[in-house]
């Protein structure tokens, strides 16, 4: 299936509105996307055209879409673009550019952001326990000892 994938990078333009379906969780925002240009005469950057997204999000993106943006946050979108007109009376009523997403994202250009992973339900069996995660630094001494002991051998 031929889909069309943008990134799209720009602010959030209102706040997401979550919800709770039968199918899952799902959120919409509003994107705006400036495009900014240098004015050579006047040697500073100057505003574009504004464009407008509608941006939704499903599932457990759909969760964390909404417990991490809000309005006038910097976000990179990445998304399947879906382009809808209507018609009426034979003249052009409306059209709608939304993105279905994939991945949604603060621009890290533009500011600091810090994650945090969310915890899912884990499902174990009985008498299984789960794996700690393995400790993948190690402390100062311990680095120094095994230099010493590989320069050794």
């Amino acid at each position: 299936m031929n889909e069309t994938m943008i990134c799209a990078v720009g602010n959030v333009a209102t706040q997401p509105v979550y919800r709770e379906l039968a199918t899952g969780a799902t959120v919409r925002f509003r994107l705006a996307a400036t495009a900014r240009y240098l004015d050579r005469e006047k040697n500073e950057w100057t505003d574009g055209h504004t464009n407008f997204f509608t941006v939704w999000a499903n599932r457990q993106l759909a969760t964390n879409v909404s417990g991490s943006i809000n309005v006038g946050d910097p976000v990179v979108v990445h998304g399947r673009l879906k382009v809808r007109s209507e018609v009426r009376e034979g003249q052009p009523a409306w059209t709608s550019a939304d993105i279905d997403a994939v991945a949604i994202g603060h621009d890290l250009a533009r500011g600091t952001s810090a994650f945090r992973r969310t915890q899912r339900a884990e499902n174990t069996v009985a008498g299984a326990s789960a794996q700690p995660e393995p400790a993948w630094e190690t402390p100062a001494g311990e680095a120094a000892d095994r230099q010493e002991a590989v320069a050794v051998t």
